[in-house]
């Protein structure tokens, strides 16, 4: 059955749209439903590039002498004018002579002559470019990336290729199949291909151990689009210590993102913003959300997305989102948000608009988003945040991180120790955790690290004295910055939920 893609352009094509503008990537995939349709509507097909010229691609050859190739764009725009077979014209990259008054002004007068014949120009092109004059004539459309259906017919064209001759093994239950699946959504046809070729020919066999060869393939998409990072974190839940409101948040929310949630009645989850204390977990939390549901983690550089050239960020942006719809379902993490969308007050007058229309565009996407994209963003000061990001509706959840208290602070130092591949049962957590009163996790990690600096310096194991003289010379941050910190603590007592059960009962100033 075609899908929606090919449907649409079929109905255009049929209703005598004379220029349509297709943007993808994938040339082979775009010609190969251009040539469905033009079967079905007994008509021809043409393909036009500068280097080959213009050249029957599919359909009977007409019964007239063929003239001699016609490389030109406008004289392959004479051509089509002057052609009187009902056929496609498949033009690719034609956008670089879309600047050329007399390739526009061609283009214009074909658009009315079309419109009486059963003549159709298709421009074919990864990227779009259309000067205003044409913004009239022509229909854009968008080849939407392969969807499950695509990509599973892939997959068993490749495992059915050369039959019982093949030469490696397929060890796939039905379930380790659909996890193959979904690893290759958001690659192209040709991408999705060549993973798993790649994964055939690593050690002859086709199993669901493959799966990190094909999220290897989506490193190669985000590596290329310079505008987000792809992070490998093995890291779960069980490395952060303490957030059990959070952890427990995030549990019930494992399975939201499959279909069975969606006949329940259930929406995708849109994301979190964690707010709070410096060095308390959220980067930490942020990476370990896609481990425990093992989705791809992206981080997204705001210092990417804002370039000076005008229109720039704003495209960027735009770029970034859809990279990251393209490999969803997947976590999108946003570190130190406020730092990106601090001016958002002065941008009129700072940079003419740039970082309000960035803002602007960000929150109507994640406001408006159907695609499975967690996103989860911190923030350290929460006084630079623009109203419209932290409303209701933006995220599912504002969560408050707060400095730990003294059993999340003993279950911190429990990981650390297991981290270093040290017994915690040799020492005393109790003891530690009440001199690391008003520490974060990061100072009760450093803490340690410098203990183990000082123990292997004299050639000695590191013991619990060697941690507790190291937390009594550190000044910690609480102390350091206590007035900002209090007034953190005060704002998001009524304004955040806590991320974890005990800190709901805590005065803000106290333990």
């Amino acid at each position: 059955m075609p899908g929606a893609f090919q449907q649409e352009l079929d109905q255009l094509i049929r209703a005598r749209y004379p220029i349509i503008y297709i943007v993808t990537w994938e040339e082979e995939r775009a010609r190969q439903i251009l040539c469905q349709i033009a079967d079905n509507q007994k008509k021809v097909v043409y393909d036009w590039s500068i280097t080959d010229g213009l050249r029957l691609l599919a359909g009977p050859r007409p019964e007239k002498v063929e003239a001699p190739r016609v490389r030109e764009p406008l004289g392959v725009l004479n051509q089509i004018l002057q052609a009187d077979t009902a056929a496609f014209y498949l033009l690719k990259d034609f956008h670089y002579y879309l600047e050329a008054p007399e390739i526009v002004r061609q283009l214009r007068d074909l658009a009315h002559v079309l419109r009486q014949s059963r003549k159709t120009i298709i421009l074919l092109s990864p990227v779009l470019k259309l000067p205003p004059e044409l913004e009239k004539a022509v229909t854009i459309l968008d080849l939407p990336l392969p969807t499950y259906d695509d990509l599973n017919e892939l997959l068993t064209y490749k495992l059915g290729d050369r039959g019982a001759s093949r030469r490696f093994r397929v060890n796939l239950s039905l379930g380790e199949r659909d996890a193959l699946i979904k690893a290759a959504q958001g690659l192209t046809l040709t991408e999705a291909e060549n993973a798993f070729a790649q994964a055939i020919v690593r050690d002859n066999v086709l199993d669901v151990n493959d799966v990190p060869v094909i999220l290897s393939e989506k490193k190669q998409v985000i590596r290329k689009s310079g505008l987000l990072e792809y992070y490998d974190d093995y890291s779960n839940l069980v490395a952060v210590g303490g957030m059990d409101l959070l952890k427990d948040w995030l549990r019930k929310r494992f399975r939201a993102f499959g279909q069975e949630a969606r006949r329940y009645g259930l929406p995708q989850p849109k994301g979190i913003l964690l707010m709070g204390v410096q060095g308390c977990g959220k980067s930490l939390v942020s990476k370990t959300i896609a481990a425990a549901w093992r989705l791809p983690l992206l981080r997204m550089d705001m210092s990417m997305i804002f370039q000076g050239y005008i229109g720039s960020s704003e495209q960027n942006m735009r770029r970034a989102v859809k990279v990251a719809e393209s490999l969803a379902p997947v976590v999108l993490w946003i570190d130190e948000i406020e730092k990106a969308f601090a001016g958002m007050a002065s941008s009129g007058v700072s940079d003419a608009g740039t970082t309000a229309r960035v803002v602007g565009t960000f929150l109507t996407w994640i406001q408006e988003k159907t695609a499975p994209v967690f996103v989860v963003a911190t923030a350290n000061e929460v006084q630079d945040l623009p109203p419209e990001l932290i409303r209701k509706g933006r995220f599912d959840e504002i969560f408050f991180v707060d400095l730990p208290l003294a059993s999340e602070r003993a279950e911190i130092f429990h990981i650390h120790l297991q981290n270093v591949g040290r017994d915690s049962k040799q020492f005393d957590l109790r003891a530690l955790s009440e001199a690391a009163k008003g520490f974060s996790g990061a100072e009760i990690e450093q803490a340690l690290v410098s203990a183990m600096h000082d123990s292997f310096f004299e050639n000695r194991e590191v013991t619990n004295a060697d941690i507790l003289q190291n937390l009594k010379q550190t000044v910690p941050l609480s102390m350091t910055m206590r007035e900002r910190i209090e007034a953190l603590r005060t704002w998001a007592r009524e304004r955040a939920r806590p991320v974890a059960s005990q800190l709901a009962h805590v005065a803000p100033e106290t333990e």
